[in-house]
C-alpha cells in the first residue's frame, strides 16, 4: 500500500494512514486524546485510593502488632499506642518508604496486572528490612525483638482485607454505573469468533462491549483496508483495540497500531502459543539475528527446594488444622449415598506418569461406569469433559464441588511428592489420549491443586486457552506467584465461579 508521506516510512509505519502522512507530530496529540485523559483520571484516583487503603492498613497491623504485644505484656491497651514514644513514631517514616516499595512492585499497576496478595507480604517483609536497617544505622535500640515480623503479619492482612473491599465496592459501583470497555477486534475469520466469545464471555472485572469487528484481507493491508479501519476507529470510538498479531504480515500490525494510538485507543495483542513462549525467552548475543533461546520449563535446584519445602510445610498445616472438616465431610458423603468417602482418580503427572489422585466422592458408586453415555452432552472443548448438570454428583457432592472441598484430600498427594500445592491440573486418562503436541510441555513440572485455571474462569475457557494459562505460569514462577494464586483461589472458590 502506498504511503501518503513525502518520504517512504520506515518499516510500513505510517504507510496508507489517512491523517497526517508520517509523522505523528502532524496528527492529534496522542496523550490529549479523549481516551487517554479519561483513563489518566481514573489511574489518578484508582492510584489515590489504593495508597490511602495501603496507610490505614498499615497503621491498623501496626496498631494490631502493638496490642498484641501490650496482651503479652498485660499492658493497657489505648489507640494512643499508635504515637506514643518508641516504635510507634516510626509510622511517619514508614508511609512513604512502604508507598515506594509498594510503587516498585506493581502494587499499583492497573488492576489486570496488578500484582496480588503474595506480593503484599514480600513488599512489606522489604519495607521491614529497610526499617531494621535503617534503625541499626542510627543506633536505635529495639526493646522488642518480635514487634517487626508481627506488624509484617498484621499489616500483610489488613493492607490485603482493605485491598480486596476497594477492589470490590469500585467493581460494583462501575457495574452499577454502565462501565464497560468498548472494544474493537481485529483479526481472521476464526480468531474474530474466538476472541468475540472469549472476552464476551469473561466473568469478574468490568464487562465488555465489542463495539465492532474487523478482518484483513488474507493477513496484508490492502489499498483502502487501513482507512476503512479508520473510518470504523471513528464510527465506535472503542477503548481499546484487541488484535490477533499472528493473523497479519509485520507492516500492517504496524499500521494498524499506530493508527489506533493516533486516535487515542489502547492496543493489546492476543499472543499465539510461541508468542508466550518467546516473552520468557533469553535473548543470545552474537548469533547474526536476534535468536531467543527457549529452556526447558523445569524447576531445578534452589527453585525446586524452595517449591518443595513450600509444599510441605503448607500442605502440612492445612492437612493437620483441616481434620476437623475432614471428618464432617466423611460422615456427610456416608449418610448421604452407598459407596467409599475417598475416591481414587487416576490422573497423568509429572514426565506423563500415572497416579492416583485422591478426591472426595462426589458422585454415585458406577459413575466411571456411566460416562461413555453421556459422552454425546459433554459442554466442554478440546480434551476436557463436563458436564454443569451432571446426573451422577450426589446431593452432598453438589456442594463440596461448589467450594472444591471435594480437592481436600489431595494434600495427601502433595506430600507424597506427585503433586504441587500450585500448577497446571493434572488430567485424567481420558482427557490425556486426546492431547496435542504442543500441549505436552505442561508435564514437564508437578500438576498442582489449584493454578492459573482455577483464578482465570475455571470450567469457562477454552481448553487451549487453559493450556497457554499453564505454560504462562511455568514459565514466569516464583515462590510468590504460588502465594498469590493460593490466596485468589479463595475466594473465586468461595464465588464459585465457573465451578461444576
Amino acid at each position: 500500500m502506498p504511503s501518503e508521506a513525502p518520504t517512504k516510512p520506515v518499516s510500513g509505519v505510517g504507510a496508507g494512514l489517512p491523517d497526517g502522512g508520517g509523522d505523528v507530530r502532524r496528527s492529534r496529540v496522542y496523550m490529549l486524546s479523549r481516551g487517554p485523559l479519561v483513563g489518566l483520571l481514573g489511574r489518578l484516583a484508582s492510584i489515590a485510593a489504593l495508597v490511602a487503603a495501603d496507610v490505614l492498613g498499615l497503621a491498623l497491623g501496626v496498631y494490631l502488632a502493638l496490642v498484641l504485644r501490650s496482651i503479652v505484656y498485660g499492658d493497657t491497651i489505648y489507640w494512643s499506642l499508635l504515637w506514643q514514644t518508641g516504635p510507634e513514631e516510626w509510622l511517619p517514616f514508614l508511609a512513604p518508604i512502604t508507598v515506594l516499595v509498594f510503587l516498585q512492585a506493581g502494587l499499583y499497576a492497573p488492576r489486570e496486572r496488578r500484582a496480588g496478595s503474595g506480593r503484599i507480604l514480600a513488599a512489606l517483609v522489604l519495607v521491614a528490612l529497610i526499617v531494621l536497617a535503617f534503625g541499626i544505622g542510627t543506633d536505635y535500640e529495639f526493646t522488642t525483638t518480635g514487634l517487626i515480623p508481627t506488624a509484617v503479619a498484621t499489616s500483610a492482612l489488613s493492607i490485603g482485607l482493605l485491598r480486596a473491599a476497594y477492589d470490590s465496592l469500585s467493581l460494583e459501583v462501575m457495574r452499577f454505573a454502565g462501565v464497560r470497555r468498548r472494544l474493537l477486534l481485529v483479526g481472521e475469520g476464526d480468531t474474530l469468533a474466538h476472541l468475540e466469545r472469549q472476552l464476551g464471555a469473561a466473568r469478574g472485572g468490568i464487562g465488555v462491549e465489542v463495539v465492532g469487528t474487523f478482518g484483513g484481507a488474507q493477513g496484508r493491508a490492502r489499498d483502502g483496508e487501513l482507512e476503512r479501519l479508520a473510518a470504523m476507529l471513528e464510527r465506535t470510538r472503542p477503548d481499546e483495540l484487541v488484535l490477533a498479531e499472528a493473523d497479519f504480515d509485520e507492516e500492517t500490525v504496524l499500521g494498524v497500531v499506530e493508527l489506533a494510538h493516533r486516535r487515542g485507543v489502547k492496543v493489546k495483542l492476543a499472543p499465539t502459543t510461541t508468542e508466550l513462549l518467546v516473552h520468557e525467552g533469553e535473548y543470545v548475543p552474537g548469533e547474526g539475528l536476534p535468536l531467543f533461546e527457549l529452556r526447558p520449563p523445569m524447576l531445578t535446584g534452589v527453585e525446586w527446594a524452595t517449591k518443595r519445602a513450600f509444599d510441605l510445610v503448607v500442605a502440612g498445616a492445612f492437612a493437620v488444622l483441616g481434620t476437623p472438616l475432614w471428618l464432617l465431610v466423611a460422615a456427610a458423603i456416608k449418610l448421604d449415598s452407598r459407596g467409599p468417602v475417598l475416591y481414587v482418580d487416576r490422573r497423568i503427572g509429572v514426565g506423563e506418569r500415572e497416579f492416583g489422585m485422591f478426591k472426595f466422592r462426589t458422585m454415585v458408586a458406577d459413575a466411571a461406569e456411566l460416562q461413555p453415555e453421556l459422552e454425546e452432552e459433554n459442554e466442554a472443548s478440546g480434551a476436557l469433559f463436563k458436564i454443569r448438570d451432571d446426573p451422577r454428583v450426589t446431593r452432598v457432592g453438589r456442594v463440596l464441588r461448589r467450594f472444591s472441598l471435594d480437592e481436600l484430600p489431595q494434600l495427601a498427594n502433595v506430600l507424597r511428592g506427585e503433586m504441587s500445592l500450585v500448577g497446571p491440573r493434572p488430567l485424567p486418562l481420558r482427557d490425556h489420549a486426546m492431547l496435542e503436541d504442543w500441549h505436552r510441555a505442561r508435564y514437564l513440572v508437578l500438576p498442582g491443586m489449584t493454578g492459573l485455571w482455577q483464578i482465570s474462569g475455571r470450567s469457562g475457557l477454552e481448553f487451549d486457552d487453559l493450556v497457554r494459562l499453564d505454560f504462562a505460569y511455568i514459565e514466569s514462577w516464583s515462590i510468590w506467584l504460588d502465594v498469590s494464586i493460593i490466596a485468589r483461589t479463595v475466594p473465586a472458590v468461595l464465588g464459585g465461579r465457573g465451578a461444576y
